[in-house]
């Protein structure tokens, strides 16, 4: 099954188009845990089982393991997730962006040693640096766009005189993931939730590719505006949530406080198609 094929059964099991994001951080973890790096597992895992039925994805975010020289629990995790969730897809938000040979090393740290589904990657050296990953054909992989902190103007919104058009950047990015970039189907664009008109124009330039949408939750983007601007009965978007889910509580009941604000989020993201 492919990647973009496991997105759209997700989608109907679990009649969703929310990812929960996993940001571990320690300080932030419940009494009993809290301040331990070696409980990044055991608080992932907790989340996970309470949300598989509720997601369209889980995206790990791969710095908040290697910071806590966690990398092992983050093995664990994905073999975790394979077990209880076999039918929700992982994402491996590592935002790589390095030169063929390298990259091809990168490629299979994804999807090799952490047996990702799909992987996030910086396309601003080139298609060399996203071709290796394509050459795993069940997998998927999403490239920066639009993406969601407000710096991202400082190059993502600058015009590209050369190119004919003389489109944005994003736009030139999404135009490529669409088009000659996009081999074998396996491509995808992030782009942030902050930015709902970014999400339309992206839309409009790339109307068959899932798109990754951070930003819903903590960094204040707007549920129903993102699904609006970018959903597809045909092309399936992700909206990610992380710290409003994973941190809904600090108590004992965390698990069941991140179920609760996934299913209303979900729920929130559902009511929206109908709009």
């Amino acid at each position: 099954m492919s990647f973009l094929d496991q997105l759209q059964a997700a989608q109907r099991q679990n009649r969703s188009l929310l990812c929960v994001g996993l940001d571990p951080e320690p300080s932030r973890f419940p009494e009993g845990m809290k301040g331990d790096p070696r409980r990044i597992y055991d608080f992932c895992a907790a989340i996970v089982e309470a949300t598989a039925d509720l997601v369209i994805a889980f995206k790990p975010q791969i710095a908040y393991f290697a910071a806590h020289r966690a990398e092992d629990q983050l093995e664990r995790l994905m073999a975790h997730m394979r077990a209880v969730a076999p039918q929700v897809p992982v994402i491996l938000d590592a935002k790589r962006g390095d030169i063929g040979s390298t990259a091809e090393q990168y490629a299979a740290e994804a999807f090799e040693r952490y047996g990702a589904d799909a992987v996030t990657l910086s396309p601003f050296m080139g298609f060399d640096s996203v071709s290796p990953y394509l050459r795993y054909p069940d997998k998927g992989a999403f490239l920066l766009c639009r993406t969601s902190n407000p710096g991202g103007d400082d190059l993502q919104s600058q015009r590209l005189a050369d190119v004919p058009g003389q489109p944005l950047l994003y736009e030139h990015v999404a135009a490529l993931a669409q088009g000659p970039w996009n081999l074998n189907g396996q491509l995808g664009l992030v782009v942030g939730a902050t930015y709902p008109q970014e999400i339309r124009r992206v839309r409009e330039l790339a109307p068959t590719v899932p798109l990754l949408i951070p930003g819903v939750g903590a960094q204040g983007g707007d549920a129903v505006a993102t699904v609006r601007a970018g959903w597809r009965a045909d092309a399936p978007i992700v909206v990610n949530s992380s710290r409003a889910i994973c941190y809904a509580s600090s108590a004992a009941d965390f698990a069941a406080a991140a179920r609760r604000e996934a299913e209303r989020t979900r729920d929130v993201l559902e009511a929206a198609k109908q709009g």
